[in-house]
């Protein structure tokens, strides 16, 4: 438990700086070296590491992967790298074939492409909504990241009814319900809370509304998303028999143990926030 608070002590304030400051550059930069790392992880569970080229195929594609999106030449040209990096993993498996099975490349490539891009998913909301970056971003990670711990709370006081004790014993379906409750209370609070912080930096004024009752609604969703993302990750290191993605958090372990609840959570949320803006301005 000491080595947990200690590595939350030292982490919690980095993420805080990286959001307060909230520089484009920053954000690319930090989802970058998330990305390659999570990607490492998952290699290195799967032990599909030790395949050198696709490793190192698979590594270059996830630090690219930020700036794909960001750069607009490349970002012009994004259907034309995704087929690239596709062939060459392929052709990698035909001059490796007698090491490098389909299964293998199949999973490298769904990795390479669906981790960066779902981490991503937060510069991304950076970039299209500047103005209201800050709020949004902590908004996504909360809801995912608060209903887990509303979760394991009210489960571990009320929990009776096991949700799926093969993957993971200690989830129950009132810790689920719990957690879901819990992320939509928080939702009320932050979108509250916005405004009124909006309101003394105006002297009393409101430059815009929230609609706190489609974010209220969204972060239910963003919860159970965030538990689909969790039992996922526990289902693969189940099956590849470890405990931890990595260590580089200590007492928290790697860096998708840490964000395997934001994979499905921030793409998701950033979809939504496209088709309805829940923050208006006021005239």
């Amino acid at each position: 438990m000491g080595t947990r608070i200690v590595t939350a002590l030292i982490a919690i304030p980095i993420g805080i700086l990286i959001i307060a400051l909230n520089n484009e550059i920053l954000y690319y930069i930090a989802m970058t070296a998330f990305s390659v790392i999570a990607v490492y992880e998952m290699l290195v569970t799967t032990k599909y590491l030790k395949n050198k080229f696709i490793s190192v195929v698979s590594l270059l594609f996830s630090a690219t992967t930020p700036f794909l999106f960001w750069i607009e030449p490349l970002r012009d040209n994004i259907r034309m790298i995704y087929f690239g990096f596709v062939v060459i993993l392929l052709l990698g498996m035909l001059i490796n074939h007698e090491k490098a099975r389909f299964e293998q490349v199949a999973l490298v490539a769904l990795i390479s492409i669906a981790i960066p891009l779902a981490l991503c998913s937060v510069a991304f909301i950076r970039s299209k909504f500047p103005d209201h970056a800050t709020f949004l971003i902590v908004y996504t990670m909360v809801s995912a990241w608060i209903g887990d711990a509303g979760a394991y709370f009210v489960g571990t006081f009320l929990g009776k009814h096991k949700m799926c004790p093969s993957i993971s014993p200690k989830k129950s379906w009132e810790g689920f319900v719990g957690g879901i409750v819990t992320s939509g209370i928080f939702a009320v609070i932050m979108s509250f809370s916005y405004e009124l912080i909006d309101s003394l930096i105006n002297c009393g004024a409101h430059t815009f509304s929230v609609n706190w009752i489609y974010l209220t609604l969204l972060a239910l969703v963003i919860s159970g998303l965030g538990v689909v993302g969790d039992l996922s990750a526990s289902l693969v290191k189940r099956e590849c028999s470890v405990k931890d993605f990595g260590n580089l958090l200590p007492g928290h372990g790697g860096v998708l143990d840490r964000f395997d609840s934001i994979l499905l959570a921030a793409p998701f949320a950033y979809m939504m926030f496209q088709i309805y803006f829940p923050i208006t301005p006021i005239a």
